[in-house]
């Protein structure tokens, strides 16, 4: 068993409701403009192209290297790696994740965003080492609450960035395909919240049911392009395996809610299980 001590820097952040994150580094040797690299993460098999710096300062409190992460310019959407550049021509070091203040993203939902809206969320990756989730969208749908009854699922949500038109529909698109499902929301008075309500009925088809997806949108006006509905606007940067709903029931067919990666919401069929 190795018994090598990791000294990889242990990296301390904050964030605020505007979205400005501090990021504070244990007491670093003397060297010529520290900084921290933020590196959005390629595709597989693609270049590294986007990357942002960010220069350390002293604290003025206990001199601790520290670094401020405004939230103008918004960031790419994505996943962002942080390094420490000790000095300009040094390797960079990947950061471990010291203490992480997130209390001000817990009640984001309740504040209304303008476009573009921006999220900013710092986790730990699987490995270990900290990172930011980001978004960035023209508009987004939060969703509020989701609930299964009665052979159907409800969802409430409410829009950022744009407001509702009385010929708002919801979109249920079935993944891979045109095939698309309509449904028409009931609008809050302040033309901002939505709730909707889908029937097992409503997406059953004469194709085998094989693992069918539908993505979830809303079209705030007839003429205006779909917005995904997902949940951005909070701590959770990976929401899919955090909350998982339960299947619903639907004769030879069960439906079940889920988060993908990017925390937008969608719908999976699959096939009722036989009984054994």
């Amino acid at each position: 068993m190795s018994t090598r001590q990791d000294t990889t820097p242990r990296t301390d952040c904050a964030i605020d409701p505007d979205g400005r994150i501090t990021f504070r580094l244990p007491a670093l040797p003397a060297a010529p403009r520290p900084r921290l690299l933020l590196r959005l993460r390629p595709g597989k098999g693609a270049p590294e192209q986007t990357l942002h710096h960010l220069d350390l300062e002293p604290g003025a409190a206990d001199g601790r290297p520290h670094a401020v992460l405004e939230p103008h310019p918004a960031l790419e959407e994505g996943r962002w790696d942080l390094y420490l550049l000790p000095e300009p021509d040094a390797a960079r070091q990947r950061l471990r994740p010291g203490l992480r203040d997130l209390r001000a993203l817990v009640d984001g939902h309740l504040r209304d965003r303008t476009s573009p809206v921006a999220v900013r969320v710092p986790y730990v990756t699987k490995d270990g080492f900290l990172a930011l989730r980001t978004w960035l969208r023209t508009a987004h749908a939060e969703v509020r609450a989701l609930d299964l009854a009665d052979r159907a699922i409800t969802v409430a949500a409410r829009l950022h960035g744009a407001g509702l038109h009385e010929t708002a529909t919801v979109r249920l698109r079935l993944r891979g395909t045109g095939t698309v499902h309509e449904v028409r929301p009931r609008i809050d008075g302040d033309g901002r919240g939505f709730s909707f309500t889908v029937g097992a009925a409503d997406l059953a088809g004469t194709a085998p049911h094989t693992g069918r997806v539908w993505d979830v949108f809303v079209r705030p006006a007839a003429d205006a392009p779909p917005v995904r509905i997902g949940r951005l606007l909070d701590d959770v940067a990976d929401r899919k395996h955090v909350h998982v709903f339960p299947a619903l029931g639907a004769g030879d067919f069960v439906l079940r809610p889920y988060y993908t990666v990017d925390n937008d919401l969608a719908i999976e069929e699959t096939p009722a299980h036989s009984p054994t």
